[in-house]
């Protein structure tokens, strides 16, 4: 992250009008207030490169699609834009999983992908394929430019300004835009005076604010807060006001922050039991893992209550197709209008009831979780460690984020958790997990912890991420139980036989996952009780802490044991 030196005495540089053109980009991009960019070593990519290493916090990193995911941690981690750039050919394919999952997830992202100039497309030029439109389903905004010209450098402060609001401010909420630029060579060069700053910095563009909630919120109902980045998730504090008018409990994701003492914080065990069915529901945030809690309220609506969404951006976040209502409007500003107009007779055995089950739920799941090391008491006493610490914990959207959802408890500071839900893959999350680390090297005050928690297949699908690491202190989590325990829950492990469910889905890893971390760099700790989790934790980061779970079929009698106990609990 060294700014780039002076050329050596001797080697003087030309004036570039391409050199020009890049440190304009940049500077635009500086003073709308983005501050990272991550560069992937590559020839044709020269130009922009040298201008952001001299502007801005430069991440260079060897793998094209770790960079993606490490700029989409930055991005989530910070809410402005990541410059990622890039040179041409495969590398810029090597781009298309992040830019899928910012584009799904809303994360804001300014990819630039250097290409060669029209006279090498055509004519089997190495490293050049056609690039134009390369990620236009899941981009906001996308342009080529064209080869920089001097005729043209009034045009280069709005090309930066625009691909700057679109990431940031467009209708349909944050995104990857795509800036494909055109270099000749000699790729070498030293800007120019820059073209005059012209006009006011980009400003943020709120979605529409509804002040009509339609009909007044009331009855039995429940609220069920999901995930989102912090600009999209709802103020917990606000819900909590609304849940008190109302008398409603909330069930609350732990990536919404809502997760607080008084919330559901077992709501996929309890809906599982067959409570009784709320007249109403309000769906903030994206939607949960949990299929229990997706029926639960699937169940609601085929029995006539009403299920109102609230998006800021305008998406419906509705898997089951339940709701009743979609409203377009800024979260806050639509739980204001509900507040205001919500009637102050609440139903006074609703929510007492909804305590009551989560008081009890709670204690059943601490005491089937208490007779040994499992996952979910792993995920458990990682959200408990990184709540406390005023952490960040990054999540695979996998078993460790169900089983976050399904077992993390309430805490008075709730945890900041992140994951890459957009499009819930496992690609990617060790790279993110560092990005949203090296979001807080330069932070004032004292460091905060980034906890990730992942598989041991997430851990090893992303494992190029570790390669020249640049003191991100990132701690990684990894229950190891042999393979992928996700698909152990599924029909597949009861249809197929042992074998072919092993080759194909359940893929019991050969390599030795303490053994590549160490070869990347990272201490290892080993954990083998639950005692041991925490003093790992505190250890100096990055690192590896393995722990050693129970096998895979263990795993899902566990869950069913559990469930099993709160069934018992509340009936």
């Amino acid at each position: 992250m060294a700014p780039i030196r002076a050329p050596r005495r001797g080697v003087p540089r030309r004036v570039s009008v391409q050199a020009t053109f890049a440190a304009t980009l940049v500077d635009e991009w500086a003073r709308q207030g983005v501050t990272d960019a991550v560069v992937c070593p590559g020839s044709r990519s020269t130009p922009l490169a040298v201008a952001l290493a001299r502007r801005l916090r430069s991440h260079v990193r060897l793998d094209e699609r770790s960079a993606a995911f490490y700029a989409l941690g930055l991005a989530m981690a910070t809410g402005r834009p990541t410059i990622v750039c890039v040179t041409s050919g495969t590398a810029a394919v090597e781009l298309h999983p992040a830019v899928v999952e910012a584009h799904h997830a809303c994360v804001p992202l300014i990819v630039c992908t250097a290409d060669r100039p029209p006279e090498l497309h055509g004519v089997g030029a190495p490293q050049t394929i056609d690039q134009v439109g390369l990620y236009t389903t899941s981009t906001r905004w996308t342009a080529t430019p064209g080869v920089p010209e001097q005729s043209q450098r009034a045009a280069w402060r709005p090309l930066a300004a625009r691909a700057f609001r679109a990431a940031l401010h467009a209708p349909g909420g944050p995104g990857p835009v795509h800036l494909n630029l055109e270099f000749r060579e000699p790729l070498i060069g030293e800007a120019g005076p820059l073209p005059p700053r012209l006009g006011p910095r980009a400003v943020a563009r709120g979605a529409i604010a509804a002040v009509d909630v339609g009909e007044p919120l009331g009855g039995r109902g429940v609220i069920i807060c999901g995930g989102g980045l912090d600009a999209q998730s709802p103020d917990p504090s606000l819900v909590e006001a609304v849940a008190a008018r109302l008398g409603w409990p909330v069930f609350a994701d732990p990536r919404s922050g809502c997760r607080l003492p008084g919330t559901v914080a077992a709501a996929d065990a309890i809906v599982r039991t067959g409570p009784a069915l709320p007249e109403s529901v309000l769906l903030l945030g994206a939607p949960w893992l949990s299929k229990a809690v997706g029926t639960y309220v699937s169940d609601a609506a085929e029995a006539g209550a009403r299920v109102v969404v609230v998006d800021p951006w305008g998406r419906s976040h509705d898997p089951s197709h339940a709701a009743s209502e979609f409203h377009h409007a800024d979260v806050t500003a639509w739980l204001r209008a509900a507040l205001a107009s919500a009637p102050a007779d609440p139903d006074l055995e609703w929510l007492p009831l909804w305590r009551s089950l989560e008081d009890k739920a709670q204690a059943a799941i601490v005491d089937t979780l208490a007779a040994e090391l499992s996952e979910p008491a792993v995920a458990r006493a990682v959200y408990g460690y990184v709540a406390a610490g005023a952490g960040t914990l990054v999540v695979s959207a996998s078993m460790p984020m169900r089983d976050l959802e399904w077992f993390a408890p309430t805490h008075p500071t709730p945890a900041r958790v992140l994951a890459n839900r957009g499009a819930n893959g496992i690609d990617g999350v060790v790279s993110t997990a560092l990005g949203v680390a090296a979001s807080r090297m330069d932070s004032a005050g004292p460091r905060r912890p980034t906890i990730a928690l992942l598989g041991d297949l997430a851990f090893l699908h992303d494992v190029s991420g570790l390669v020249n690491m640049g003191g991100e202190s990132c701690t990684f989590v990894v229950p190891d139980n042999g393979g992928g325990g996700i698909f152990s829950f599924l029909p597949q492990a009861e249809a197929l036989d042992h074998d072919t469910f092993e080759r194909l889905f359940g893929t019991p890893p050969t390599s030795d996952v303490a053994a590549v971390a160490r070869g990347f760099g990272l201490t290892v700790r080993e954990v083998t009780t639950l005692e041991e989790l925490e003093p790992a934790l505190d250890g100096s980061a990055p690192a590896l802490v393995r722990v050693r779970v129970p096998g895979r079929a263990e795993n899902v009698a566990l869950h069913e044991a559990v469930n099993q106990a709160v069934r018992r609990a509340l009936t």
